[in-house]
């Protein structure tokens, strides 16, 4: 049986953390930044997990 091949797309937008956890970037950081707030921005740049409903999808794509 050939080997399971990763997903281009997912190997550039998901990270795994030291505990296996499934790390994402936000969107709406892009462009047409002036409009949104300070505090907004700065959140928008943090890190986040990805939701569990979508995590068997992910894990899938990223064959892990």
């Amino acid at each position: 049986m050939p080997k399971m091949k990763t997903n281009s797309s997912a190997k550039k937008r998901f990270t795994l953390t030291g505990t296996g956890k499934v790390k994402r970037s936000k969107a709406f950081k892009r462009h047409i930044l002036t409009k949104k707030a300070t505090d907004r921005k700065k959140r928008l740049s943090q890190a986040g997990l990805v939701h569990s409903a979508n995590l068997e999808r992910v894990s899938k794509m990223l064959c892990i």
